[in-house]
């Protein structure tokens, strides 16, 4: 019979730990495209030539420490996801973990003899099949958790793959577009598996046995609006950061000493001239302002939602409520973002200041999604909990 979520605390204590380095990875990848390290390292699997776990520490310098940090990183969540997949699996996952384990192993193999002077991915292989091997010999142990939290593993290995493939081709592509794409997925993914921590504690299913939803009916409109708001302000944020349009407006709260900016081609023509960038990106376009000017706005409407919905759920629930010292948390985080966002332009957007408007940004989205979850998803897993009541009455009856 499948155990209830929360109710293996080591298993939700790992999820912590794996959404925790989602957000690492994110800060990771943010200090990569502030310093303009994104072709730092102009090979995708490899490392200049070498398996990136082979790469000489002795070579992170400049711009690679940063891109091959990120991709160090990038790979330690992909395991973490997998860890915690398998181990959403229970007991009955050991087989297919050593039967995997084997087949790794035979790939290394296969590798070495084929193609000798890639040793170092046959090593990899081989190590990674072994030790797959070895684990599933005991791990992992207990019952599998709900089919809701099964799925939505598998989902999150899917995503960290194609996360992984296409930070890949971003590289080895050159577009800009793919970047895009590749931030925007990444914010997803810290959704989902912060969702999964949530899933699992103790919290969740007091709340759930507690009927907390319909507490909350009435609050879901104002946190899944907030919370698209946030993620159309990621996106451009995205196109702003990859486009190289951070600094499109150098100046903050005007824009060009005005209110909107002139963007005919005479007033774009007359800022490139006068723009002082210290990194060598093309020169300005209308878009590029636009984009811009777009995200300065969109700051102003999340701030306001964000506003409204803590508003509102202080007026529902009752003081003292973990959702609203949650939504008070929340509207503090988008206080604090909108505070960065200026400050990224003041500095010049400097590295350090642009990566913490990112991580802010992204427990700002995280935040809103998981009150999300919390409004909604107490009813999902209502309807899943009787269906495995119905499903298991006939064999209690008997």
């Amino acid at each position: 019979m499948e155990v209830s979520s929360g109710s293996n605390r080591a298993l939700h204590r790992f999820a912590v730990l794996t959404a925790g380095f989602v957000l690492v990875l994110i800060g990771a990848g943010g200090l990569v495209t502030s310093h303009g390290a994104g072709l730092a390292v102009p090979d995708w699997p490899n490392t200049y030539g070498y398996n990136m776990f082979f790469f000489p520490v002795s070579a992170w310098i400049g711009g690679i420490f940063y891109e091959h940090t990120h991709r160090l990183l990038g790979a330690w969540v992909g395991l973490l996801t997998l860890i915690l997949a398998v181990w959403m699996h229970g007991a009955a996952a050991r087989p297919w973990l050593v039967r995997g384990g084997w087949v790794l192993v035979g790939l290394g193999v296969a590798v070495l003899g084929l193609a000798p002077g890639r040793w170092q991915d046959a090593v990899v292989l081989a190590g990674a099949g072994l030790a797959a091997v070895v684990a599933g010999r005991f791990w992992p142990q207990g019952a599998p958790q709900s089919r809701r939290l099964r799925r939505l593993s598998l989902l999150a290995v899917g995503l960290v793959v194609l996360q992984g493939i296409l930070g890949g081709l971003r590289v080895v592509w050159l577009k800009d577009e793919i970047g895009i794409v590749h931030a925007t997925l990444a914010q997803l993914f810290l959704i989902l598996m912060a969702a999964l921590a949530l899933f699992t504690s103790p919290w969740w299913k007091r709340f759930e046995e507690g009927g907390g939803v319909a507490m909350l009916r009435q609050l879901r409109p104002w946190y899944v609006a907030a919370s698209v708001l946030i993620l159309v302000q990621l996106i451009l944020g995205a196109t702003m950061r990859h486009e190289h349009a951070g600094l499109a407006v150098p100046d903050f709260p005007l824009a060009y000493g005005r209110l909107w900016p002139a963007t005919d081609a005479e007033s774009v023509a007359r800022y490139n001239r006068e723009r002082i960038v210290t990194r060598a990106y093309n020169d300005i376009t209308a878009t590029h302002i636009h984009v811009h000017m777009a995200h300065r706005v969109m700051a102003l409407v999340v701030t306001g939602a964000i506003a409204a919905a803590w508003w509102r759920t202080r007026r529902c629930l009752p003081r003292g409520h973990m959702v609203r010292r949650v939504a008070g948390f929340w509207l503090l985080l988008v206080c604090v973002q909108f505070g960065l966002g200026a400050w990224t332009v003041w500095s010049d957007k400097a590295a350090d200041v642009a990566t913490l408007h990112v991580v802010t940004g992204a427990l700002t989205f995280v935040t809103g999604a998981l009150l999300s979850v919390a409004a909604f998803g107490a009813r999902v897993q209502g309807r899943e909990s009787a269906l495995e009541t119905v499903a298991v009455a006939p064999a209690t009856v008997s």
